[in-house]
Formats: structure tokens, C-alpha cells, sequence
């Protein structure tokens, strides 16, 4: 039996790679709208983050959202995901020891 190859991805701030489950993804839709999303599958231009909070602030202070996903950030929408950030990073690393890490 063949192993199953592991997605990788790069956190956009720190620029570590990792495998996709372990990091939370930022998308924007087709309707330009900006969230986190847990499921990894909403359609949309993606953005992947370590699930630390030091990793999302680095990322807005270097900008680095704006340019991974192709759109000026504003202010208010990296305040309002700094707050979904933090509530989901709880939730987020619960789940990474549930699964025997």
C-alpha cells in the first residue's frame, strides 16, 4: 500500500510549511467578502495561518492577507478577524490535542 502524500501549506506570516489541517484558513468569496474557514472548503481565494495570534498580527502588520489574497484588507475587517481569530484559536489547538498531538 502506497502512503497518502500530506497536503502542505505556508503560513503567510511566519512563512512555515505545514500540513493544511494545521493551519486555519482566511478566504475571500466570490462576493469579495473576508472570513476564517474552519472547513477548508468554502470557495474563494485562500490564505493559510499558524493557529497562534502572534502569527495574525504579524501578518497584518506586515500586510501580508493583502497580498496573499489579492485585495486591500482594511482595517476594521483585520480587527473584526482578530477577534474571530482568537475565539477560533482556542477551539482550533482543542482539536489539534484531540487528535493525539
Amino acid at each position: 500500500m502506497r502512503t497518502r502524500k500530506i497536503p502542505l501549506r505556508k503560513c503567510v506570516a511566519c512563512q512555515e510549511m505545514m500540513p493544511k489541517k494545521e493551519l486555519i484558513r482566511v478566504v475571500r468569496t466570490p462576493s469579495e467578502e473576508i472570513s476564517i474557514d474552519l472547513t477548508g472548503k468554502k470557495a474563494g481565494r485562500g490564505a493559510y495561518l499558524c493557529g497562534k495570534v502572534e502569527c495574525f498580527r504579524l501578518a497584518k502588520r506586515s500586510k501580508a492577507l493583502d497580498r496573499a489574497l489579492k485585495q486591500p484588507v482594511g482595517e476594521p475587517i483585520y480587527d473584526e478577524l482578530e477577534k474571530e481569530f482568537i475565539a477560533v484559536e482556542e477551539q482550533f489547538l482543542a482539536s489539534k490535542e484531540m487528535a493525539g498531538e
